[in-house]
């Protein structure tokens, strides 16, 4: 038979349609396969290099899983594999810390048939992810799930992620029991974190002695001394003590864990964060040690009651700006302050403009040295050098606030002579024009006084923290000439 003949026999078109159909069929079923195939051993090389500690290759794998993952579910989204594509792409960008562009393929994970090693693996990166994005009930759910797992690893790692997220929610003996019998060397931090957490500060430095005693370099002992140090500031003191009997560690970084305590210390005992500041400041670290000094001056002038008492903490600071020239800028930015605050409290009663003068003086005694009964000596000092200020009545409200016991006494001060004031008009509820001209003239002097070479290090407008914040800190806001008006 000839091919002319074949073609023009009946039916022969028809079959030759459907065999071609059949090779593009079997073609596109075999570029499927191959893509998923080769999907799931680059997934599988991935995972080998995770747990070989190869991150750099680990992370270049799960790169190409995301592609090859990808490319299934765009060119065969109605295959009944679709799923498991569209799952192990989620799963290679959660490996790859892109969460937001993962959790919805991961989300695909529950139309998988079975419980598969892979709808596990799912649910345990979205807990993660969820962890990571501050979703703490979301994360845990996804954990819980999986604390009766089949596979130890994922029992372990589950449980593991469910104690860390007991314990941020407050839930310590949860914590703990969720961490009895994992054997992962990231639990003993944890653990640690937990009896700290549940008052048992003896058993959570034993913990800290027996990781010390043996060396123990894989603990974050930073991310563990700020963490417990949210929790209890004095079993953090404890902590650092321990920490310092670690080997090779530099100087510079037991300054800094010294003085980090420190600052979180002065919230709870003074006299404790004074001790740790000293020690920071006298082991040789070049950028701690001058922050531990700045630290110490600041915390000496809280106490400072006269601005009699000032010089000698100019000089202390301008030694100080030369032996760490690390901390220069802060150093000498503190002394200018304090030269400040002396040169306003200098000026002669009743001296034109002197109540504005002494005012801005007082509001940064308060809030750029922190020395609040200086600051209250030079806001009273305001009604009785200048009685008929417009500013009288500001200077005695801020007072006011510094010392509660003199609270009744500013009132009857106020009531005899500022009853009219725009001030008090305003603590009564009452804006008025006369007070947004009074704030305006305040301020507008208050640019004139403020050269240019006293602002902050950088140019920027300064605060009494500009320097470092630090651990246990809350950042300052800039000295206000304004008070708050009511809404």
């Amino acid at each position: 038979m000839t091919p002319g003949e074949a073609v023009r026999r009946p039916g022969w078109g028809t079959a030759r349609l459907l065999l071609s159909g059949l090779l593009v069929a079997g073609l596109s079923a075999c570029v499927y396969y191959n893509g998923m195939y080769n999907a799931n051993r680059l997934a599988k090389s991935a995972r080998k290099a995770e747990r070989d500690g190869r991150t750099l290759e680990a992370n270049n794998l799960w790169g190409q899983v995301a592609t090859k993952a990808e490319s299934v579910v765009v060119r065969h989204p109605r295959s009944k594999y679709a799923d498991e594509a569209a799952v192990l792409r989620g799963l290679a960008l959660a490996r790859l810390g892109q969460c937001e562009q993962g959790l919805g393929s991961l989300g695909r994970a529950t139309l998988l048939r079975g419980s598969s090693d892979l709808a596990e693996d799912a649910v345990l990166a979205t807990g993660r992810c969820q962890l990571a994005m501050g979703n703490l009930t979301a994360a845990d759910a996804a954990f819980v799930q999986l604390l009766e797992s089949r596979s130890s690893a994922r029992r372990e790692e589950a449980r593991y992620q469910h104690a860390r997220v007991a314990r941020q929610l407050g839930q310590y003996d949860e914590a703990l029991q969720s961490l009895m019998g994992v054997r992962d060397r990231r639990a003993e931090p944890e653990r640690l974190l937990a009896l700290a957490g549940s008052g048992r500060g003896a058993e959570a430095l034993a913990l800290a002695d027996s990781l010390v005693a043996r060396g123990d370099t894989t603990t974050p002992w930073d991310s563990l001394l700020v963490s417990l140090g949210r929790q209890d500031p004095a079993n953090a003191s404890g902590l650092v003590d321990r920490m310092r009997r670690l080997p090779q560690r530099p100087a510079e970084t037991q300054a800094r864990w010294l003085l980090e305590d420190g600052l979180r210390l002065l919230a709870v005992d003074t006299s404790k964060a004074r001790a740790r500041l000293r020690e920071a400041a006298s082991v040789s670290g070049k950028v701690a040690a001058g922050r531990a000094h700045l630290e110490l001056v600041r915390l000496d002038l809280r106490s400072v009651g006269a601005s009699e008492d000032l010089p000698p903490f100019i000089e202390r600071l301008k030694r100080l700006a030369t032996e760490h020239p690390a901390s220069t800028a802060s150093l000498t930015y503190l002394g200018a302050s304090v030269s400040g605050v002396l040169a306003a409290s200098r000026t002669p009663p009743g001296a034109p403009l002197g109540d504005l003068r002494v005012f801005l003086g007082a509001e940064a005694a308060r809030d750029t040295l922190a020395a609040p009964l200086l600051a209250q000596a030079l806001f009273r000092s305001i009604p009785d050098g200048w009685p008929y200020s417009p500013y009288a009545p500001k200077a005695i409200l801020a007072a006011q606030q510094l010392d509660s016991v003199w609270s009744d006494s500013a009132m009857v001060l106020l009531e005899e002579r500022y009853l009219g004031s725009p001030y008090l008009a305003l603590v009564r509820g009452e804006a008025t024009p006369e007070f947004r001209q009074l704030e305006d003239s305040l301020g507008a002097f208050a640019a004139r006084l403020a050269p240019p070479a006293q602002r902050a290090p950088g140019g920027r407008t300064p605060s009494r923290r500009d320097d470092d914040d630090g651990p246990g800190r809350r950042p300052q806001p800039a000295p206000s000439t304004r008070v708050v008006e009511p809404r």
